[in-house]
């Protein structure tokens, strides 16, 4: 079994930012309104700016995935299922569906979604696959759902999954706990935004000394 240093070896890796938009993480956003306890976007949010920003120095890409609804993708089956809340969730062209806090940039990579997985029915794996990546950072809400439901079915298509844990929210703490100990016992591995900061830090190659010259400068 590969270790966490040897996933995360060279520019194989991607940062995958799921679903953090303004229906699912602001206190005024459709499911906060629908009684949805949001406070521990607010926790983690500081821990996924901190990657971000480690990530763009290093130029991991960095893949956003935003839910859209509309008419064409309410099937009868998704609009009925049994938690209904969501219906009128991140409908397109409404602010509920922008993002949150976050902001893509020029070279960052947005793949709309329509489910709760990123690869279901999305160009994401195309993406990856022109990328050359192996290995999903995955972060994001909720960590249970969207976020557990893109890591699953990244699995199967034989990526290798890292979740942060500090970097995703659930609406309820055992909610985020079970998918941890799931993602860990069965997809991939769990862990915190420092420690893979840390080991991308450890792979850079040190900069080397200036050379000293005692020789005395030209004059012309």
């Amino acid at each position: 079994m590969k270790s966490l240093n040897q996933l995360m070896l060279g520019s194989k890796t991607a940062v995958m930012v799921v679903d953090v938009q303004n229906d699912y993480c602001h206190p005024e956003g459709a499911l906060s309104q629908a009684g949805c306890d949001v406070s521990g976007v607010a926790e983690m949010m500081p821990q996924l700016h901190k990657l971000l920003q480690r990530a763009r120095e290093l130029k991991v890409p960095i893949i956003f995935i935003q839910t859209l609804h509309e008419k064409a993708t309410d099937s009868d089956a998704w609009t009925t299922r049994s938690s209904g809340r969501s219906a009128n969730v991140c409908r397109r062209g409404s602010w509920g569906a922008e993002f949150y806090e976050v902001s893509p940039k020029e070279d960052d990579i947005i793949v709309n979604k329509h489910r709760y997985s990123a690869f279901v029915n999305t160009r994401l794996d195309s993406v990856l696959k022109t990328l050359k990546i192996e290995t999903l950072i995955i972060t994001g809400v909720s960590t249970n759902v969207c976020v557990e439901s893109t890591a699953r079915d990244g699995f199967m298509l034989d990526y290798h999954i890292v979740l942060a844990a500090d970097a995703c929210a659930s609406y309820s703490p055992a909610a985020h706990d079970m998918t941890l100990e799931n993602i860990e016992g069965y997809f991939g591995k769990v862990s915190e935004v420092a420690e893979l900061i840390d080991i991308w830090m450890d792979q850079m190659p040190e900069e080397p000394l200036r050379s000293i010259s005692t020789a005395q400068p030209a004059v012309g």
